[in-house]
C-alpha cells in the first residue's frame, strides 16, 4: 500500500499529540524532505543528547518530570549536579536514565521485570517486580530508586490506568526510574524534560530517532551525527560497554554557542573537566 508524505506525518504524530506536536512534526517533515516517496515503517531507536554548555542548572527538567510522573518524595528521575572546583570551571551535569542498549539491570533481573521495549527503552513492569533490588546494585549510574514506603497518591494519580510506559500509581516495594517518557513518545510528543527545557529557553536537551538521524530540542531539528560531530560528544562511563543512548556535549562547546546562551565569565579549564572523555 502506498503512503503519501502527508499521511506519514499524520501517522508519526499519532492521535492526541495536541499542542506539543510541532517539534515532532518538524522531525517528520525533515525526514520526508530527505526521503521522498513511500517507505516501510522503520523501527525507532530513541536517543537523547544533553548540551552541557547550554544547561544553566535551572532544574526545570527535574520539576517537569516530577509533575508528569507524580514522582515519589525524595526521588529525582532526572537529576542536575553542579561540578567544578571554582566559578570558572563550574558546570551542570544532567543525569537521566542512560537507557543502555547493553543494560546490566536487564541482565540481572531474576523475574524479567526490567526489559527493553520494541523501541529499545528500558522499562519496569511493576506487576512482576519483586523488589530484590539486584538492578539497583547492577546499575553503574545510580538512576534507580526503591519505594521503601507506600507512596502518597494524589487524587489525579488514582485515576491513571497503570502501564510500564507510565508507571502510575506508584507501589511500595518496587523499583522506579526514568523511562524517556515512553507514554508521551507513543503519542508523538517529546519527553517532559525536553519540553520544559525548551519552555525555559535553554534548549539544552535534544531528543529523537537515531535510525532516522534526526533530533530536536523543541525549536530546531538537526541531524544527530552533525550535532554529535560539532559538539565533542561523549557517553557517560562508555568504557563500561553499556552503550548508553544518552550523549553529552562537552561544556567547552561554549565557543560555539548561539545568542541565547550566556557567556562564561572566563574560559572553562577543559583539562580539569571531570567529564572529559
Amino acid at each position: 500500500m502506498k503512503t503519501s508524505r502527508r499521511t506519514f506525518v499524520k501517522v508519526l504524530l499519532g492521535a492526541g499529540a495536541g499542542a506539543a506536536a510541532p517539534p515532532v512534526a518538524r522531525l517528520a517533515e525533515a525526514w520526508a524532505a530527505q526521503h521522498p516517496g513511500p517507505r516501510a515503517k522503520k523501527q525507532r531507536r530513541w536517543v537523547m543528547v544533553i548540551d552541557l554548555a547550554a544547561c544553566d542548572g535551572c532544574k526545570k527538567c527535574t520539576e517537569a518530570c516530577r509533575r508528569e510522573h507524580f514522582v515519589p518524595f525524595e526521588q529525582e528521575w532526572i537529576k542536575v549536579y553542579e561540578t567544578g572546583n571554582n566559578p570558572y570551571d563550574r558546570h551542570n551535569f544532567v543525569r537521566p536514565c542512560m537507557q543502555c542498549e547493553n543494560a546490566p539491570c536487564v541482565k540481572v533481573c531474576p523475574v524479567a521485570a526490567t526489559y527493553h521495549n520494541d523501541e529499545g527503552i528500558v522499562l519496569i513492569d511493576h506487576n512482576i517486580c519483586i523488589g530484590c533490588r539486584f538492578c539497583m546494585a547492577a546499575c553503574p549510574y545510580g538512576v534507580r530508586f526503591f519505594n521503601w514506603i507506600e507512596p502518597t497518591h494524589s487524587p489525579r494519580e488514582k485515576f491513571v490506568q497503570y502501564s510500564p510506559e507510565f508507571p502510575v500509581p506508584h507501589r511500595k516495594g518496587t523499583v522506579e526510574k526514568c523511562m524517556f517518557c515512553a507514554h508521551r513518545v507513543k503519542m508523538g510528543r517529546l519527553p517532559s524534560c525536553v519540553e520544559a527545557c525548551a519552555a525555559a529557553e535553554m534548549w539544552a536537551i535534544w531528543f529523537g530517532d537515531a535510525n532516522e538521524n534526526l533530533v530536536t530540542n523543541g525549536v530546531e531539528v538537526k541531524k544527530l551525527t552533525q550535532l554529535l560531530g560539532e559538539g565533542r560528544a561523549f557517553q557517560y562511563k562508555e568504557e563500561l560497554g553499556t552503550h548508553p543512548r544518552v550523549y553529552y556535549l562537552l561544556p567547552s562547546r561554549r565557543d560555539l554557542q548561539g545568542p541565547n546562551m550566556a557567556k562564561p565569565t572566563a574560559p572553562p579549564k577543559v583539562k580539569d573537566d571531570p567529564f572529559r572523555p
